[in-house]
């Protein structure tokens, strides 16, 4: 899908044109809250920018012509990939980071956040503050939202943590607040990772989790499931697709001599499947990338656990990404709600040869043709 927006500004295209796709917010339409944030900012002086989150590109794109230099961060591959084809598309020169602000190096004038109405509260704080802290001395922080994103709490982080909070602009339930940084930002960390164990088979696994993530709190009915059915072969190469904070990659190379790759979209998820291997004492390869994006050796097992909620397209690309990649005579093993049905997306791989129903979940194992 293709929208459309009006440009506002001298410079720039007369009207700017946006790619979208399944899995990312808002992706039939723009935001209400990216809206008013540029309505907000293209008449000021912004200096450099920093856009936090910013999703398939839309307010850096259209402050490109008005800023002196613009950076966005984002923590999803697939959004960021599809920013960039945005930015190219409209002539934009802004840089893109696969990141949060706390990450950077450099310092800006101006940061403007639009939260989704999904993001977790602690993760949403977590990012204001990193946001201020990337802020030059007196530099301005415009966050926009409406009360399904949470503004009102993150309008009190905000009296905490800055100086001269007010809300500037405003359209029906959405408001922009601007905060000033003051001379100090106090460093609260509102996300900090936890460890669970949990044992599959006699392996024993050390998970690293932090809130936003896939359940956060425990191995989840549905992996274990996959785990319990999947075997790991010696001498295998094995792909853990979809992989969150890494326990079945982590399983895949405790319970065999095997070759393990990891994937995911969100690099949130992929640092924490980083330590999960760390935690739990085994080695592998670790990518951030939107679907197989990236994987690019021939697999002999995929084991996963995909993201059902992320819509039809991504499905269909994550699976199609699967018959690449998977070697003659391959296994995919997919574990998913027993209500569901992905079939149709499986035959893009090969072969259903068996399935196994839990109390919840069902695991299909499809062989490559």
């Amino acid at each position: 899908m293709t929208l459309s927006l009006e440009a506002q500004v001298t410079d720039g295209p007369d009207t700017y044109r946006f790619g979208t796709a399944d899995g990312l917010h808002s992706s039939d339409a723009f935001r209400t809250s990216e809206l008013l944030l540029l309505d907000t900012l293209w008449d000021l002086s912004l200096g450099d920018v920093l856009v936090v989150q910013g999703n398939y590109g839309v307010v850096p794109t259209v402050l490109d012509a008005a800023a002196g230099t613009v950076r966005m961060t984002e923590t999803s591959a697939r959004a960021a990939r599809i920013a960039r084809e945005n930015h190219d598309r409209n002539g934009a020169s802004a840089d893109i980071a696969l990141a949060g602000p706390a990450a950077l190096e450099e310092t800006f004038d101006t940061v403007c956040y639009a939260p989704n109405p999904y993001t977790p509260l602690a993760v949403g704080k977590q990012r204001l503050v990193d946001a201020l802290s990337v802020l030059r001395d007196g530099g301005r922080l415009y966050v926009a939202g409406d009360s399904t994103a949470g503004v009102e709490r993150y309008e009190r982080c905000l009296a905490d943590h800055a100086t001269a909070v007010e809300t500037v602009r405003r359209d029906g339930g959405c408001r922009v607040l601007e905060a000033t940084r003051g001379k100090n930002v106090d460093a609260s960390e509102f996300v900090t990772r936890r460890t669970v164990t949990a044992c599959v088979d006699s392996v024993d696994l050390t998970m690293v989790t932090e809130p936003g993530l896939f359940s956060p709190g425990d191995l989840d009915d549905g992996t274990r499931l996959l785990l319990e059915t999947a075997t790991v072969e010696d001498g295998e190469t094995v792909l853990d697709l979809a992989c969150g904070y890494g326990p079945v990659g982590a399983y895949a190379a405790a319970s065999a001599d095997a070759e393990v790759i990891l994937t995911d979209d969100n690099v949130r998820a992929t640092a924490c499947a980083r330590a999960t291997l760390d935690a739990t004492g085994v080695d592998g390869r670790v990518l951030t990338a939107d679907c197989l994006r990236g994987v690019d050796t021939t697999v002999d097992r995929v084991l996963c656990n995909p993201p059902t909620h992320a819509g039809s397209g991504v499905l269909s690309e994550l699976f199609s990404g699967v018959g690449r990649v998977l070697g003659s005579d391959g296994e995919l093993s997919v574990v998913h709600h027993r209500t569901l049905n992905l079939d149709t997306y499986l035959e893009q791989v090969g072969q259903v040869v068996g399935r196994k129903t839990g109390t919840d979940h069902t695991v299909v194992t499809v062989q490559s043709e």
